[in-house]
């Protein structure tokens, strides 16, 4: 075999496609996304693309589980030491100013949108909502984990997307109106 001809060993290739392919829909939204940048992204060949996966949606889709199962990860450390009402609101506030950085919501924003026309990503978007609502349901009952989840989304859009986002204390005050009468233990007495 010549040296052209020689497969180079590469087990994280696929991975790093993934990765790539993340990098680029937060830098060039979904639209603008090619095989050709995540491959030059990835720096492998555009051939590896095409080996690894179906097409740039069968990719995508791939691009999207994986940051879905990271946030979920990062969603979920938020709330190990949650015991009290206080914990709680502040673990929420914690995520709605700080959880995940610009690339995490760029990309979130990509998967929504995208889920609107790609019924597939449907199953991406539902898990993720699921699996924070099962986080939130360790300290809420069912029907105010769906409210609060909705809430955390709505209040991280209008902050993220704000030219004048709300400051920590109005979301606090916020949430606290929200989960008035939640029966968990209290440090302090929401007003």
């Amino acid at each position: 075999m010549t040296p052209s001809t020689v497969r180079r060993y590469d087990p994280e290739r696929k991975s790093r496609i993934i990765d790539a392919a993340l990098t680029v829909i937060a830098e060039h939204g979904m639209a603008r996304t090619t095989h050709r940048l995540i491959a030059a992204t990835a720096d492998v060949p555009l051939g590896s693309l095409t080996y690894h996966f179906a097409s740039l949606q069968d990719l995508c889709r791939h691009a999207f589980a994986r940051e879905a199962e990271q946030m979920s990860a990062t969603y979920a450390a938020q709330f190990e030491e949650v015991s009290t009402i206080d914990d709680l609101l502040d673990a929420l506030v914690d995520l709605i100013h700080g959880g995940g950085d610009h690339d995490d919501w760029a990309i979130s924003y990509e998967l929504y949108l995208a889920a609107l026309r790609d019924p597939e990503l449907r199953h991406v978007t539902e898990a993720w909502m699921q699996a924070s609502r099962r986080v939130l349901e360790q300290h809420l009952d069912p029907p105010t984990a769906r409210m609060v989840d909705g809430l955390i989304e709505g209040l991280t859009m209008h902050r993220v997307l704000s030219t004048a986002p709300t400051t920590r204390d109005e979301t606090r005050a916020l949430l606290e109106r929200a989960l008035a009468g939640t029966q968990l233990p209290r440090k302090t007495a929401l007003s």
